[in-house]
């Protein structure tokens, strides 16, 4: 019986290429314009392939590549990929190149997804979370191929990532410990890497792109279209939840609510005296709407998952905030920020799309499979979890009152959403979309994001809803509809319990809190146009073009 197979397939793969690029092949080193004569060489049908699609960084050379071999000697891959956030990330399941995906997020191609699903094109293994894909490459989906990138590599392939290391480190020790092949684009080939993040022995070929590869600023929100609406929210957020557990270490979702909540912390919370009782610890991209509130004191750390476009300089000047390394950049880590996330941090607090009766709430709707992203692992009480927290021991409290049970914390887990979303679609729902896509798309189970009993507030411009003192589903449920405001299922509420929900304070109004609604304006914002943010910098945070109307 032979034991090394994997090793003699890698072999007969690398042969395969260097034949096939002759004397072109320097060293690690290929012309961008053979790479599809290494891509032919290298791949196998079947192929699990992961091509790095990131939050942010995209491997979009490589994939434009991939989706453009010939179907009729490289087909039926099956690939894997955090993110499908560019066309040419389906083109591989139009063309026939491609034919399984598991991945976590899809965010602009989730329609696409959806369609490719239903026409029998896509067949989908699973949707995860990152944390959970990443695990899954080091056990039951090790990559035979990635493709990765990189800002620049020398000519051992040694590789540096700067401030956009992202997801690459896990793609890269899956596959090459598994003895697959591992191809990067680059942006440029140097004598010295600034520093070593990928050794080159784990390198096996390299091409210098033809442009930079591409990275999309995911986490940048222009203060000047939050609304006063989500004003009042971040005020609730932070006296009716901030405070009240004294919330140290957190991650924020996306979106403009949570842009509002950090954008309101020098100048609400300052009022509050709360500078050093919350908001110390991130684990949270670079957000250009934290400037304020690092420049003001409030922010001690931040361990952040990926870079953002414009932040660079920023980041460069604070290193007793960021993680810099000796090269003067940031060093990112998707992999271990979700870890940090889910152990480290006693609060994820996030938008979502719907939320039903017991509190699940989802991303996926009619015609769109989102996938969950790393909310799925934020949003989840950590159950391995064995350090104490005066946040994580109050929750654990409420949510145990009353019960004979060994005393533990819990994580809080704050879903925030406007009663009705874009095109008057309520919030708010008796049944989730998602388990009429797990039925299109034959899935095991509905894609929920956060599943309910995780859930420990839901917060709506109407108040908030602190699911951690219900002590029944009766009283689970009408606490829900009682921040569910005009929607149907706000609308359906029992007024008398919800009244006695209010007067256990299980259900807290502006008015319960002390604030008053006059005072939630746009005037509380720390910036409120892209320009105060590069004022409050000093200068130092340059914001993408498409961000600069001055």
């Amino acid at each position: 019986m032979s034991w090394n197979t994997l090793q003699q397939n890698r072999a007969a793969r690398l042969q395969r290429a260097r034949a096939a690029l002759g004397n072109e092949l320097d060293g690690k080193s290929l012309p961008a314009a053979r790479i599809a004569d290494l891509l032919h060489a290298a791949l196998e049908c079947g192929d699990r392939v992961c091509l790095e699609g990131n939050n942010q960084k995209q491997a979009d050379f490589l994939g434009h590549a991939l989706a453009n071999l010939d179907p009729a000697r490289i087909n039926n891959l099956h690939m894997l990929q955090s993110v499908l956030a560019l066309p040419e990330h389906l083109d591989v399941f139009e063309r026939g190149v491609a034919s399984r995906l598991d991945f976590s997020f899809s965010g602009p191609q989730a329609v696409r997804v959806a369609r490719l699903a239903s026409a029998g094109k896509l067949n989908i293994g699973a949707i995860h979370t990152y944390l959970e894909l990443f695990s899954r490459y080091f056990i039951d989906l090790p990559p035979r191929v990635c493709l990765i990138a990189a800002e620049a590599a020398d000519r051992h392939g040694n590789l540096y990532t700067g401030p956009n290391t992202e997801d690459t480190p896990a793609i890269v020790e899956a596959t090459a410990f598994k003895q697959g092949i591992v191809i990067v684009q680059v942006n440029r080939i140097v004598d010295t890497v600034p520093r070593v993040d990928v050794p080159g022995d784990w390198v096996d070929f390299v091409v210098q792109s033809p442009r930079p590869y591409y990275i999309e600023p995911l986490f940048t929100r222009d203060p000047a279209q939050i609304s006063e609406i989500q004003v009042l929210m971040a005020m609730m957020a932070i006296k009716g939840i901030y405070a009240e557990y004294g919330v140290q270490r957190l991650n924020h979702g996306i979106g403009f609510d949570t842009a509002a909540i950090e954008l309101l912390l020098p100048t609400y919370a300052e009022s509050l005296g709360l500078r050093g009782k919350i908001g110390k610890h991130w684990a949270l991209n670079p957000h250009p709407a934290l400037i304020p509130a690092i420049e003001a004191g409030f922010v001690q750390s931040v361990h952040s998952f990926g870079s953002e476009l414009g932040m660079e300089d920023y980041i460069h000047a604070r290193p007793d905030v960021f993680a810099i390394g000796p090269d003067g950049s940031m060093r990112s880590n998707r992999a271990m920020c979700q870890a940090a996330g889910h152990y480290a941090c006693d609060m994820f607090i996030g938008s979502t799309l719907q939320i039903d009766l017991q509190g699940n709430s989802s991303t996926a709707t009619a015609g769109r499979i989102s996938g969950f992203g790393g909310a799925s692992n934020m949003g989840a009480d950590a159950r391995g979890r064995r350090h104490a927290s005066p946040a994580w021991l109050k929750a654990g409290e409420q949510a145990r009152a009353g019960r004979n049970t060994i005393p533990r914390g819990q994580k809080l887990v704050v879903q925030m959403v406007e009663t009705f979303r874009e095109h008057m679609q309520p919030a708010f729902v008796e049944r989730l979309d998602a388990w009429e896509l797990m039925e299109q798309a034959k899935m095991a189970i509905p894609p929920v994001m956060i599943y309910g009993d995780d859930v420990s507030h839901i917060l709506t411009e109407e108040g908030i809803a602190n699911l951690l003192m219900c002590r029944t589903d009766e009283e689970r449920e009408q606490a829900i509809r009682g921040v569910a405001g005009y929607t149907p299922v706000g609308l359906a509420r029992d007024k008398r319990m919800v009244e006695n929900l209010r007067d256990r304070g299980i259900i807290q109004r502006a008015e319960d809190l002390g604030i008053d609604k006059r005072m939630a304006t746009r005037d509380l914002l720390a910036a409120r146009n892209m320009k105060d943010l590069v004022r409050a910098s000093g200068g130092l945070y340059q914001p993408p073009k498409r961000f600069r109307n001055w």
